[in-house]
């Protein structure tokens, strides 16, 4: 792979030398074609083009060959060769377009000082030829202008490293655009994955809790008391159309955005309570407070917290009596589950995180442990707006 990267790096540097030996050698054409058709005058004292005028633009012009690989050599020599055929009289004024291209060259990639004094060295060079010369220059002499080409490279130079940096910023911000999305969907895709298990985690495990509880009461009823045998039984099945009504609600909500059927929340306690009772729990369900309408996130997580509490006490805590408060204070929501069972003897799961993240998921906070007197309590308070 490196060697790859390394061999189309050669190749790139190779075609930049390639382009500035072409653009070197059209600059020598053109300065040589554009001095013998006489497309420009310096005055009356020009003197014929002879091979080492001819000389002198050839070294300015092939310095270009260098300007970006040593932009400020290549117009140093570009400049002495441009002052040398000035100097002594040979026509036209295309000899000072290879320094022109370094300045720009110099001012494009970040080197402004470098441009600035190489144009004022020119600049006072030339002038001082002309300050010097036997004669004033004649009126529109070419070199008039030099001053102004000279600050105009410079100009553009730095619009074009200007427009360059904002195209690599524009770049770089679509980059990092590009990532944060790709990062935000890979957050949506793991808080989904998350929701998805506690949510099947809750409602799944309750039921299946309910349906291990009545078939083992309904195995002890069939030896001692068969004519209870249907009670248990009616019971399993319910339990089992809970859980298909709690599938089919997450499901629904996967496929479609929205619940399919009636959302989990507060509501619903009654019935969990009932279920747990036919389970075998004696249940003391109490409401405190005036109550109101909640959030659906905080309705959801207080519901949730209640069913996985109670599953807890189905499995753990053998038969018990379990005391399920909610209290509506002004600024939060209060939600207690106590029972007074033996401790059970599995660790921590993943019911008690799954609670804890609910909880904290919706800015609230959750604590359960063993109880002073005995059994478990599990406290969730969760704000309210």
């Amino acid at each position: 792979m490196t060697t790859g990267l390394s061999r189309f790096a050669y190749l790139v540097r190779m075609d930049s030398r390639k382009m500035d030996a072409l653009v070197a050698a059209g600059a020598l054409v053109a300065i040589v074609g554009g001095t013998y058709a006489n497309l420009s005058w310096t005055g009356p004292f020009e003197r014929p083009l002879d091979p080492a005028g001819l000389g002198l633009i050839t070294v300015a012009a092939l310095s270009l060959a260098f300007r970006r690989s040593a932009p400020l050599a290549a117009g140093i020599v570009a400049a002495v060769a441009g002052f040398v055929y000035y100097a002594v009289h040979y026509p036209g004024v295309f000899a000072a377009a290879p320094v022109l291209a370094c300045i720009y060259t110099l001012a494009a990639i970040g080197r402004r000082g470098a441009a600035i004094w190489l144009a004022s060295g020119l600049a006072v060079a030339v002038y001082g030829i002309m300050a010097l010369a036997s004669e004033d220059p004649a009126a529109g002499n070419a070199m008039t202008l030099l001053s102004g080409w000279l600050v105009a490279m410079v100009v553009v130079g730095e619009v074009a490293r200007g427009r360059r940096a904002y195209l690599r910023a524009v770049e770089q911000r679509a980059e990092e655009a590009e990532r944060t999305r790709e990062e935000a969907a890979l957050r949506r895709a793991g808080e989904e994955r998350l929701w998805i298990a506690q949510e099947l985690h809750d409602s799944l495990t309750h039921s299946i809790s309910v349906v291990n509880v009545q078939v083992a009461l309904a195995m002890e009823l069939l030896e001692r008391r068969p004519e209870r045998v249907g009670e248990a039984l009616a019971a399993i099945k319910e339990s089992g159309h809970e859980a298909m009504r709690e599938l089919r609600a997450t499901l629904g909500v996967l496929r479609q955005g929205e619940p399919d059927g009636v959302e989990a929340g507060l509501s619903r306690l009654p019935r969990l309570v009932s279920r747990a009772e036919g389970a075998g729990l004696r249940v003391a369900h109490t409401v405190s407070g005036d109550p109101y309408a909640l959030a659906p996130a905080v309705d959801r997580a207080a519901y949730r917290i209640a069913q996985e509490a109670l599953t807890n006490v189905l499995r753990h805590a053998g038969p018990a009596t379990v005391t399920l408060a909610v209290e509506y204070d002004p600024s939060k929501l209060v939600l207690r589950v106590e029972n007074d069972g033996e401790p059970g003897t599995a660790g921590p799961g993943m019911g008690l995180i799954g609670m804890r993240e609910r909880a904290v998921a919706i800015g609230g906070t959750l604590t359960a442990g063993p109880r002073d007197g005995g059994g478990f309590a599990v406290r969730a308070e969760l704000p309210v707006p």
